[in-house]
């Protein structure tokens, strides 16, 4: 990708989206290892004293199954912050990746690591704007996530 600066940003509020995204990235693997240790625990737990009841399995399989899918949206925004960071050391942070225009502040305070301007962002997730090869395989949760 090319080096785009965005002019729009000071090198100050870069700095600051940074300590944004560094703050947030703390906090998610934090959840994330909490919401791992209270699985697996449950999950030892659990076999030591097997549920009688089909009902207590179904519904211990589906707290499980519902930390797993916590667990891997906090790993896609993860992600995310991780490209948001690579993107402030390369230049290109700030900058919409599908039509190269600055991304208003207020949607960068919101989502730090948004892609996206917001016109772009709704038309993705509408299914009208075709995924670049590099762009991830997952479905797109920015302009939901924070806001």
């Amino acid at each position: 990708m090319a080096n785009r600066n965005n002019n729009s940003l000071t090198r100050e509020e870069l700095e600051t989206f940074k300590q944004l995204l560094l703050i947030k990235r703390i906090e998610i693997l934090s959840t994330v290892m909490s919401m791992e240790d209270e699985t697996l625990r449950k999950l030892r737990t659990d076999l030591s004293n097997m549920p009688i009841h089909l009902a207590d399995l179904g519904s211990e399989n589906f707290e499980i199954e519902n930390a797993i899918d916590l667990m891997d949206s906090e790993k896609r925004i993860l992600t995310e912050i991780e490209d948001a960071l690579d993107r402030i050391e390369d230049g290109t942070y700030g900058i919409c990746q599908n039509d190269d225009v600055p991304i208003p502040k207020a949607r960068l305070e919101a989502i730090p690591w948004a892609r996206y301007c917001i016109a772009c962002a709704s038309l993705r997730e509408k299914g009208n704007i075709p995924r670049r090869e590099n762009q991830f395989n997952f479905p797109d949760n920015e302009t939901t996530d924070m806001q």
